[in-house]
């Protein structure tokens, strides 16, 4: 990057700095030429040579010149940030989820347009290298059944982070919804929950692992979702269809069909780079993107879900 593309660049702050802004976020921002990390927002945590802030407000007050967040915080606590930065002029992207009940995304949205502000709620997944390939294909053909496979290991992913056993914080729907945002982009017709099983540790407010059955037209699809998985990590989806079987690993990153490979990636390679490259392009053109879906069959698992008692969790 030049000394002039750098004063062109959009200067954006992180406003927390867990383990998803350290690994995904900065390197991505540091790549962009669309983007500048100007500061930081955290309580206890900063970047070398990056000007750090305890609050959103101190943010604000001290760097006026910072244009755009990208809020990495737990989703319980988003929705209040959210509002404070649209509220001072700042275009904001949410990390997924974007909150923690539809009802809140819903009331940004509102606000955003009455401030004349970007929001982006993100969804990296559907930016991973297979997801395009895989949704051109799915449509021209007739989809018969589908299965979900997406298990990891909770204590590998998110060490020590207590927010996503509490309510709000979604549990094993947090990389479950990543699944969700893949099959909401490829599918060819609407997705519905007919039923769900949802098991909850004894010492845990939020699920461990998921069972779902969905109708996309008249297909069944079974997803498995779970956070104890060891060794390999499972990302996969695989659709019979009328002319062959499409399967999807490595959250999307390869694709094949028909025995023909359609895409080769690695999980998460190159997703955060596509999410800034779009934050970039909203911002250039001042539309707002929000899509709820991911997060609306995630409310219908909780409304409809069977809750099942299982061990507690211990970290």
């Amino acid at each position: 990057m030049t000394a002039t593309d750098t004063l062109a660049a959009t200067p954006i702050a992180l406003v927390g700095l867990g383990k998803i802004a350290i690994d995904q976020h900065h390197p991505s921002i540091l790549k962009s030429g669309a983007f500048r990390l100007a500061a930081t927002v955290s309580r206890n945590a900063g970047l070398e040579g990056i000007p750090a802030h305890k609050t959103l407000a101190a943010l604000i007050a001290a760097q006026p010149e910072v244009t755009a967040v990208a809020l990495c915080t737990p989703p319980q606590v988003r929705h209040a940030m959210a509002c404070e930065a649209l509220e001072a002029g700042l275009d904001v992207m949410l990390e997924k989820p974007p909150g923690a009940t539809i009802a809140e995304v819903e009331a940004l949205i509102d606000l955003a347009a009455a401030r004349g502000r970007v929001l982006f709620a993100t969804w990296h997944s559907r930016f991973a290298a297979g997801v395009p390939a895989a949704k051109a294909w799915l449509a021209g053909r007739q989809i018969l059944r589908g299965t979900i496979t997406w298990r990891e290991d909770v204590r590998r992913w998110h060490p020590g982070q207590r927010w996503i056993w509490q309510a709000g914080g979604l549990g094993v729907f947090d990389p479950g919804i990543n699944a969700l945002s893949i099959l909401t982009e490829i599918l060819p017709a609407p997705l519905r929950l007919t039923s769900a099983e949802l098991e909850f540790p004894e010492n845990q407010e939020t699920p461990i692992a998921a069972r779902l059955s969905y109708l996309t037209g008249a297909a069944p699809i079974a997803a498995d979702f779970d956070f104890r998985q060891e060794g390999p990590q499972s990302w996969a989806m695989e659709f019979e269809t009328d002319d062959g079987v499409l399967s999807l690993a490595d959250g999307g990153a390869t694709v094949s069909a028909g025995g023909q490979n359609l895409s080769q990636g690695e999980a998460l390679g190159s997703e955060y780079d596509g999410l800034y490259a779009r934050f970039a392009r909203l911002i250039a053109t001042r539309t707002s993107e929000v899509d709820l879906s991911p997060l609306k069959h995630v409310a219908d698992a909780f409304m409809l879900g069977r809750r099942l008692t299982t061990d507690p969790f211990i970290e």
